[in-house]
């Protein structure tokens, strides 16, 4: 008899919309306090990329996209733009050249993407803007990383991931490898096995480990 994926991917008992209301409120204060200190430290940062995609083509500095959140009710997620005005209206016609499996989209060597915005997704700055979405309280520092798919289009494995405010970055952005970084299962089990085991030390050092994560696989 077939398994479903659903059925061996982790229990989630202590899932943040069920954790005692003290725990949720200090992940909360926690993504603000440290999210206004990085938005203060990544202030040249942001200058610096901005005036970067703006001077490259004179297109808009700021994507915007829909993304499944917290509950699975969807919100608008910032990022510095890095493709071409229009991409996503040519999704369709890439999607012989996804590399990815499951609900994720990637592209290898994507010709969409502009020069400016390789150097930028190469550093992970076209992300900085996020830090305003953690302060708006559309996500946080560290949780599951948001989908631009449809909200339906979760498994009940998959959908459990969305029990907790997306993040930033994640236990799947600092344990994926080159070999598992379109693995759309990988990053399933990665999310909830980091829900299972949440702890405010735990997103801690998720944050300081993704540093030598995105370093040392730009570097790769």
């Amino acid at each position: 008899m077939a398994i479903k994926r659903e059925e061996v991917l982790p229990q989630l008992p202590h899932a943040l919309s069920a954790l005692p209301r003290v725990d949720v409120g200090a992940k909360r204060l926690f993504d603000v306090v440290v999210g206004v200190v990085l938005v203060v430290l990544a202030l040249p940062f942001l200058a610096v990329s901005a005036a970067a995609v703006w001077l490259g083509d004179g297109g808009p500095v700021i994507y915007r996209q829909e993304r499944v959140g917290l509950g699975q009710r969807t919100f608008t997620i910032w990022k510095f733009r890095t493709m071409i005005e229009g991409a996503d209206r040519m999704e369709a016609a890439y999607a012989g050249a996804n590399a990815a499996s499951g609900l994720l989209f990637k592209v290898a060597d994507d010709p969409r993407v502009t020069p400016v915005g390789r150097v930028l997704r190469r550093l992970s700055l076209d992300e900085l803007p996020q830090l305003f979405n953690v302060l708006r309280g559309d996500m946080s520092l560290v949780g599951p990383r948001p989908l631009p798919v449809d909200p339906r289009a979760f498994d009940p494995g998959a959908q459990r991931r969305h029990a907790a405010l997306p993040g930033i970055t994640g236990a799947w952005q600092v344990k994926r490898s080159v070999a598992t970084h379109y693995d759309y299962d990988r990053m399933i089990e990665l999310d909830l096995a980091y829900l299972e085991h949440w702890s405010l030390r735990r997103d801690f050092w998720l944050l300081v480990l993704t540093v030598p994560a995105v370093l040392l696989r730009r570097a790769a």
